[in-house]
């Protein structure tokens, strides 16, 4: 999509939402973020354009190096293991350009080829432009990858995979004033769009709080996701027996609604820049928010699934083996420079200072496994990185 495309294709985005605004009086944030990214025609993730890497709005943990897939596919061949029969499903929804998919398939094509010829790979995909991308990047494991929707998964054993799907669905915002838990709608103003404050549309946004023994601090912003809670149980729901890995940002729901986070956590990724301002850019920026894993997990006992583990990206990759993929990868480089290069960019996977290691999470759930122990749980007291690698 060229520049001339994407204001076109912004101008007739912003002219449909004003028309919903119109026609309902103003509409919540949750249904203008939805447009922006979801529509069917002009949205973030519906029309065709750079999203991932250099060229695009941002980078995601698969994007980085194929030693985060590689070590993926470690835990999947464990959870082949522990439930045992001829076959092992993954499902992954919302796999972007794919590359996740890719880098987990060549793993396991190359450390097991016999689970990897009884494996399928099912993706769950909305976006035609996506699919595309998917569908060319995946060709020499064409026979190993399906595309289905969320309904013929039904029964599945195996694992549901979602690698930074959770913080793009849309959310609704709140804010407490005067001690009143009031939600943010958009409304038409000039030539752009304008929040307003009003009662929340629906007693669910309450019950979010009221579930998890909480309230949101006086003055505060929050986002509140209930379309991750509807979807964790229908995916629970789907599950005939197996695993749910959810990787994404976010935090339990104690620290992501602590009284210190004043203005909530929502953010914009626009040409690898990021915006607290989602009303402008409009279907040409990625909304995101971060994950209340703790509504998560209790979504998905309610669908019968067990938390079977919850730690830091730097934790789980640490257990799945990062230390020793990464010294191998090391001895094959021969250059110096580009072996140097290679620890920087890894870096970025494991490092907990703030960034992907310690920002993102991973979350395994499992339904009629029992509790094994799970490859990504283990201690990683004794691991150490060695001196000089970073």
């Amino acid at each position: 999509m060229n520049q001339e495309q994407a204001a076109a294709g912004q101008l007739k985005l912003e002219a449909f939402i004003r028309r919903r605004i119109a026609e309902a009086g103003g509409i919540t944030f949750a249904e203008y973020m939805g447009h922006c990214l979801y529509h069917p025609e002009y949205g973030y993730y519906m029309a065709p354009r750079e999203r991932i890497g250099k060229g695009g709005d941002f980078f995601t943990s698969s994007s980085v190096h194929s030693l985060f897939g590689r070590l993926v596919g470690r835990q999947f061949l464990q959870m082949g293991e522990l439930l045992g029969g001829d076959g092992f499903t993954v499902a992954e929804q919302g796999a972007g350009e794919g590359h996740l998919a890719l880098d987990i398939l060549d793993a396991l094509a190359e450390e097991s080829p016999e689970f990897y010829r009884t494996l399928r790979y099912r993706l769950v995909e909305i976006s035609p432009d996506n699919r595309d991308r998917q569908e060319r990047l995946l060709a020499a494991h064409r026979e190993r990858v399906e595309w289905c929707t969320l309904d013929e998964l039904q029964g599945m054993e195996g694992c549901f995979l979602s690698n930074e799907l959770v913080d793009a669905f849309p959310v609704h915002l709140v804010e407490k004033r005067d001690g009143a838990l009031l939600e943010v709608f958009v409304v038409s103003e000039g030539d752009g769009f304008a929040e307003e404050l009003r009662a929340p549309s629906t007693p669910d946004i309450a019950g979010r709080f009221t579930g998890l023994g909480m309230e949101l601090a006086e003055g505060n912003r929050a986002e509140v996701n209930l379309e991750s809670t509807r979807w964790m149980r229908r995916v629970g729901g789907l599950l005939g027996r197996g695993f749910v890995l959810t990787i994404d940002y976010g935090y339990p729901a104690a620290e992501l609604y602590s009284p210190l986070r004043r203005s909530g956590t929502l953010l914009c990724y626009h040409r690898h820049r990021t915006s607290e301002d989602p009303l402008r850019n409009v279907g040409l920026q990625d909304i995101t928010a971060h994950v209340d894993f703790t509504s998560l997990q209790n979504s998905g006992e309610e669908a019968g699934l067990d938390s079977l583990y919850f730690g830091h990206q730097y934790q789980f990759l640490l257990g799945l083996g990062f230390v020793e993929g990464l010294l191998q990868l090391q001895a094959r480089e021969t250059d110096e420079k580009r072996a140097r290069a290679l620890r920087l960019t890894l870096k970025n996977l494991i490092m907990p200072d703030g960034g992907m290691g310690e920002t993102f999470k991973a979350l395994v759930q499992g339904k009629g496994v029992g509790r094994p122990q799970l490859l990504c749980s283990r201690s990683i007291g004794d691991i150490s990185l060695p001196a000089g690698m970073f």
